[in-house]
């Protein structure tokens, strides 16, 4: 029972035991002076008719004495007379029948009231003429109590009700402070924390709120301090200090993440000697700001072409590693960034088009990090011996299906739900068992089965990602896969379907009809996280509202604040595969831990990615991880 119960049962069983007394105590002095009174109206009757039928009795006329007593009955309460004459003995009754109206009978049969007898002598002088005998009738007393108990009801009904009422709002004003503190500790309980209590003006409660206040903010101020870390070791390990970008190590852990995954794109090489001569000119401040300077236009207008990473790798050196480009919009990138390039160095003072190359590659089927990195560094090197601002390595990669047939090809195969599934086991750090698997998915093109690598890219190139997870998820249902995997599936959904103001309301529609929605383990992307995390938030509400869990795959990928942890809260977080590739370069272990104590700390549980042998698992097992996930165990049929 809560607290505000116990208080309003305290405070209704008081007041009801106030209320009975007061109707107690005027229900019985009611009927007792109404008991007085009928006594008293009892003995001025028979005195008065005593005195009024002497006269006819010494005379005989019993007519008038009967018509005397009728009188009596007609204006009063009285069940019976009785006149007994001394002389000879002769005795004479009238009764009256009373019908008490506007009394229940209950009421009535409860008898409150005795029956009064009056007896009186009548005389004349020394001589006994008769005896009176009166009988008085209850139901004044009925009335009369009836009528003031109901009113007393009633008033106190009326006021009791008024009471109550006012008691409620009174106690919800006084505890409402202790429901804030309630609803603030479930929040600190759950590593969320919001704004600070307005304090109350009761003097106890204003203690109370004080105290989960200063708790809230100490704990708060503790998680700020672990985020700030990770986002400080970030910026140490992984961010040039001059130009802001990332450096050569975080560019070559995302290189590896890349071609590990479906993509399309390239990566160029830029050699700026052109900064050597500003150097020589105005020293290295002058060619740090100008870096800084360059540095931000090609975050801020590069980008907009095409989703890529600028590092900067070397003094003079940059790289630019574009993620989900064509051939085209390499193209488009190489080109704005040779006119953002020109722009700086005729604002530096220097010739443009001179003094800096660019090496261009673009990513071709299964390829390896160096094999790439060689690859633009020769072209490079080409369009310094070639003297020319840049260099393309043509791949001439042969083009299975053109984009149109792409289109086609897929969007068939989803329809029809040409699926075939795959999934890898996840397993705990301690026992090593199954505690989820992950999803892949191939589809059926031509009738040959296409991996994911294959597609994928051309899924995010053509927008079909929205369609390709409905259709998917409801092939895993109707396949019944659910039901043979009791730990749980994790599917990664795209980026289209967060972007897809239909797919919500879908999911939630098919979470309600599915059979197992408390084994799905829906995983979004961190990017996805970061640049759209109103619409993952309430697609995180659709999730939970099922039953069903919510992961973040790819986290520490990115570089900046892990603040939307604490604000998304998901049920566990996978490591980017960029941990394990640092792990191999005996690097960012700092950055691996601290991470894990964000984590940790905020009740999520922790499993590690891109793991490939049991050396690497020793390793990471140090850090307390929850589970761990990689080529360690093999991906298998369902």
């Amino acid at each position: 029972m809560t607290l505000f119960r116990e208080i309003n049962s305290l405070l209704f069983g008081l007041f009801l035991l106030v209320m009975s007394s007061l109707v107690y105590f005027q229900f019985t002095q009611t009927r007792d002076f109404m008991n007085q009174q009928m006594e008293s109206d009892l003995n001025n009757t028979i005195t008065s008719l005593g005195l009024m039928l002497k006269p006819h009795i010494e005379s005989g006329d019993m007519a008038t004495a009967e018509t005397l007593v009728n009188v009596i009955f007609e204006g009063g309460f009285y069940r019976k007379v009785t006149l007994k004459w001394l002389a000879d003995g002769k005795e004479q009754t009238w009764e009256n029948p009373i019908v008490i109206h506007g009394v229940p009978q209950w009421f009535i049969d409860l008898n409150l009231f005795k029956t009064q007898k009056k007896e009186s002598l009548i005389t004349s002088g020394w001589m006994q003429l008769a005896t009176l005998e009166v009988e008085g009738h209850p139901a004044l007393g009925y009335r009369e109590l009836w009528r003031v108990m109901n009113d007393t009801l009633m008033i106190l009904s009326l006021l009791f009700i008024l009471s109550i009422f006012t008691l409620r709002i009174r106690l919800n004003r006084i505890l409402r402070p202790l429901h804030d503190v309630a609803f603030q500790a479930k929040q600190i309980a759950q590593r969320k924390f919001g704004n600070d209590i307005e304090l109350p003006k009761t003097t106890e409660l204003k203690d109370v709120v004080g105290a989960i206040n200063s708790m809230s903010g100490q704990l708060k101020q503790i998680f700020s301090t672990l985020d700030d870390e990770v986002d400080d070791l970030k910026k140490d390990k992984l961010v040039d200090q001059v130009s802001g970008l990332p450096n050569r190590q975080y560019l070559s852990a995302q290189i590896n993440n890349w071609l590990n995954e479906p993509g399309l794109g390239g990566l160029i090489l830029a050699k700026f000697d052109w900064l050597e001569d500003i150097h020589s000119k105005y020293g290295y401040q002058g060619r740090d700001e100008i870096i800084k300077v360059l540095s931000k236009r090609m975050q801020k207008e590069l980008p907009e072409i095409s989703e890529s990473i600028i590092a900067r790798i070397a003094n003079t050196e940059f790289a630019f590693l574009l993620t989900k480009a064509e051939h085209n919009k390499i193209e488009q990138y190489l080109q704005t960034l040779i006119r953002l390039i020109n722009q700086e160095i005729t604002k530096a003072g220097c010739t443009p088009n001179e003094r800096f190359v660019l090496g261009v590659s673009e990513r071709i089927g299964q390829m390896k990090s160096s094999d790439l990195l060689a690859q633009s560094d020769n072209a490079l090197q080409q369009a310094l011996r070639d003297n020319k601002i840049s260099h393309w390595i043509d791949s001439e990669q042969p083009q299975k299906y053109s984009r149109e047939q792409w289109r086609i090809k897929l969007e068939d195969s989803i329809k029809n739900n040409h699926f075939a599934f795959q999934w890898q086991p996840i397993r705990g750090m301690k026992n090593k068992e199954v505690i989820q698997r992950e999803i892949f998915c191939r589809l059926n093109v031509d009738d040959q089965i296409v991996a994911a690598a294959e597609f994928m890219p051309f899924i995010e190139l053509l927008s079909l990602g929205a369609q390709l997870d409905k259709c998917l998820l409801k092939a895993i249902d109707k396949q019944n896969i659910l039901a043979l995997a009791e730990e749980g599936v994790a599917i990664n959904l795209t980026h289209d379907s967060l972007q897809d103001a239909n797919f919500m309301p879908w999911l939630s529609g098919f979470l309600t009809r599915t059979t197992y929605p408390e084994r799905i383990l829906f995983e979004l992307p961190e990017s996805a996280v970061i640049t759209s995390f109103d619409k993952c938030d309430k697609l995180a509400d659709v999730i939970r509202a099922a039953g069903a869990k919510i992961g973040i795959d790819q986290c520490g990928r990115q570089l900046g604040s892990m603040e939307y942890l604490q604000k998304l809260q998901p049920n566990y977080i996978k490591l980017d595969q960029s941990f394990a590739y640092y792990e191999k370069t005996n690097q960012n272990k700092e950055l691996c831990r601290a991470l894990l104590n964000v984590a940790k700390g905020l009740n999520i549980d922790v499993i590690i990615t891109g793991i490939e042998d049991e050396e690497q698992l020793a390793h990471f097992n140090l850090l307390k991880a929850d589970g761990y996930q990689g080529y360690i165990s093999p991906i298998e049929d369902v």
